[in-house]
């Protein structure tokens, strides 16, 4: 449960090396958070973060979690629970891809779409089931802007953050009333590892900006949020753009 003032206890970071998992974790440490479970594909890679987290005072295990190993979701949930409720999760993997190369290859494209959609629905069961039981917490899906609108710059990422955001706001809808919650944030341009060597667009930020917009947005029991906060207003004018010009916008 979250304690007396409302600060969250325990979380659950399912993509454990994400810099903007991280960045949110550590800004939720330093606000009494207590427990915290890091849920990677290579347990390994997040011992070094691990560490960092429990030098600021968190109990943190690490776990192994494979968006693509949907057969292994059901058992993998039931074992995060088993130290204790969790107040808070947040999703946060996912890949961008070489537009270049999902556009001719079949396999990458299929695979890409399957980490950043296939695998939140497989997890987002289990999960959703065990919350519901406990009767509490949130989960935080990190979509993009790029699921707004999809862009020929970025399609397959694109289409595939759309689905998983229409997916995680019609489960927030479903789960009225029951005590749990969910909250979508969609960043624009994070300066991360997965975006090195790309342009920056407008707006462009970093992950301990998505993570402060995070934890403000947890604060306010925000259902949807943008980051930066001025994104809402531009995605919302190029939602309308007409299909003709918009094709011929360098996006």
């Amino acid at each position: 449960m979250r304690d007396a003032v409302g600060s969250v206890q325990s979380v659950l970071v399912l993509g454990g090396t994400s810099e903007i998992g991280l960045a949110t974790a550590r800004r939720l440490v330093s606000d009494r958070t207590r427990r915290v479970t890091l849920a990677v594909r290579d347990p390994a890679a997040a011992e070094p973060s691990a560490e960092e987290l429990r030098r600021l005072g968190a109990d943190v295990d690490v776990v192994r979690f494979d968006a693509l190993d949907f057969a292994s979701h059901d058992a993998f949930v039931t074992a995060a629970f088993e130290g204790g409720d969790v107040d808070l999760v947040l999703a946060t993997w996912g890949v961008l891809g070489d537009q270049e190369q999902l556009a001719r290859d079949r396999t990458a494209a299929v695979e890409a779409v399957e980490v950043n959609y296939t695998g939140v629905v497989s997890v987002s069961i289990p999960l959703v089931e065990r919350l519901r039981r406990q009767g509490h917490g949130t989960i935080v899906y990190l979509s993009s802007v790029a699921g707004e609108r999809a862009r020929r710059s970025n399609f397959v990422y694109g289409s595939s953050k759309a689905g998983m955001d229409a997916f995680a706001q019609g489960l927030g809808d479903s789960l009225d009333g029951s005590g749990v919650r969910v909250m979508v944030v969609r960043p624009g341009f994070v300066r991360t590892k997965m975006t090195e060597g790309l342009e920056d667009a407008p707006l462009s930020t970093e992950p301990e900006k998505v993570a402060e917009s995070i934890v403000t947005g947890l604060r306010r029991n925000a259902h949807t949020v943008w980051s930066p906060s001025p994104l809402r207003f531009v995605m919302s004018a190029l939602r309308h753009v007409p299909r003709p010009l918009f094709r011929r916008l360098d996006l």
